[in-house]
């Protein structure tokens, strides 16, 4: 993102060379902006042996499947974000287990993606997809949809599924 104006001041930001980055600096206030990866938590859940999985609603990537995942909200930890995006998107009430990895997200359009991932087990069985997700389903482990979203969902897929064996 750039941005033409300082948050703080109000001042023209310019570019400046800072920790060896080009930064967007404020020469008035010293206001520096850092662009800084977005955090963003999956969950891996799997019932009767198969993996959920939430067709995109919107863009980017609408139409295509990922894990039931979202963006971290302010204050939220990484273990909250995971219970609240696997309600929201697939009405399931989990808890979560083991972290799966932590992955660099580099093809989402909107951000650099930091992605935690958490295997995760459900406490409830009611499956509706809801939020930002238009359809829900279960794949078996060696059926899976050939159009996953994003590569980090694909990574964290293939380490679960690699660890199971």
């Amino acid at each position: 993102m750039k941005y033409k104006f300082c948050p703080l001041c109000k001042s023209t930001l310019k570019h400046k060379k800072i920790d060896s980055h080009k930064r967007q600096v404020c020469l008035d206030c010293g206001f520096i902006y850092y662009q800084n990866p977005t955090p963003a938590v999956a969950v891996i859940i799997m019932i009767g042996g198969k993996l959920v999985m939430v067709k995109r609603k919107y863009e980017p990537f609408a139409g295509l499947w990922t894990l039931p995942a979202g963006f971290m909200e302010y204050g939220e930890s990484a273990q909250e974000c995971a219970t609240r995006e696997a309600k929201e998107e697939t009405n399931l009430r989990i808890k979560t287990g083991d972290l799966v990895g932590v992955y660099n997200g580099l093809d989402d359009p909107r951000s650099h993606v930091i992605l935690v991932v958490y295997q995760a087990q459900a406490l409830s069985s009611n499956l509706l997809a809801g939020d930002d997700a238009s359809q829900i389903e279960l794949f078996s482990p060696r059926n899976l949809p050939r159009d996953i979203a994003f590569k980090a969902h694909r990574s964290a897929i293939r380490d679960f599924l690699a660890r199971q064996r």
